[in-house]
């Protein structure tokens, strides 16, 4: 029987087991995801991977589609076909040996378990400053590398690109992922409560400004990632938005 290989990759404090046949391919995993590799004694869920040669179905430029059927989550994008059962926690990843699959199989993992539990992904630099953390929120091209690019030496970066937000009792952790941005910088792997939310955009001069409820939510929603068209976890993720907002200062920079 061949040997099984195995790595933890612990994100936002959630270990996350993938096991594989192919040294190779932990290897690469282990390069890849460095400051990110967790306990191997207690995951919160397994995933196997199955490697297989790339083909042209595997290889076309087919978005992300993530669906519950049958108790099930099933995700497929033009390379990977996946399945995860979250009462078992088991899953299963057919996929090439790279690791950009395996990214977003996390991140769409990732968004379901921060979605059953007051949390999100978003669409934002983030770092932590003083025992602080920031957000940075925008739509591409809005400014993250370059909020990201102007930390002071100081700042303990934990994104340039996706952050994860998990809520805590007394408010909302930022945490560090290993999904790098235009910067190619992995974030570190650490977490602070979350200080305020920017909401970046491009103008004539540099200022900071209130913002009110509604269009902080507005903001919030339009920059959260999630793949699931699945109307109960939409829901909460819009009381989680709401929630936030209510929580943290929301504030508006813009810049030049």
């Amino acid at each position: 029987m061949n040997q099984q290989h195995e790595i933890a990759i612990e994100i936002g404090g959630t270990p996350i087991l993938f096991r594989t046949h192919d040294s190779s391919f932990r290897e690469m995993m282990i390069d890849r995801y460095g400051g990110f590799i967790g306990f191997l004694s207690r995951p919160t869920l397994e995933f196997e991977v199955e490697l297989v040669t790339p083909s042209g179905e595997m290889e076309s430029e087919e978005d992300a589609q993530v669906e519950m059927r049958d108790g099930l989550w099933h995700f497929r994008r033009g390379d990977f076909r996946a399945r995860w059962d979250p009462g078992a926690g088991r899953g299963y990843i057919r996929q090439s040996a790279n690791p950009y699959s395996v990214d977003s199989v996390l991140r769409i993992v990732h968004s379901l378990i921060l979605a059953g539990n007051g949390g999100f992904l978003l669409h934002a630099a983030s770092a932590i400053r003083d025992g602080r953390a920031f957000l940075f929120s925008g739509i591409s091209g809005a400014g993250k590398t370059t909020i990201s690019r102007l930390a002071p030496p100081d700042v303990v970066l934990l994104a340039d690109e996706i952050s994860y937000v998990r809520r805590e009792a007394r408010g909302y952790h930022a945490c560090g992922t290993p999904f790098a941005g235009e910067l190619a910088r992995v974030g570190t792997n650490c977490s602070a409560p979350v200080a305020t939310l920017f909401l970046l955009g491009k103008g004539s001069e540099n200022k900071i400004e209130v913002v009110n409820t509604a269009e902080a939510v507005r903001c919030l929603l339009r920059n959260i990632l999630f793949f699931a068209e699945d109307a109960e976890l939409v829901e909460m993720i819009f009381r989680s938005a709401c929630d936030f907002v209510d929580r943290v200062s929301v504030r508006r920079l813009t810049f030049v």
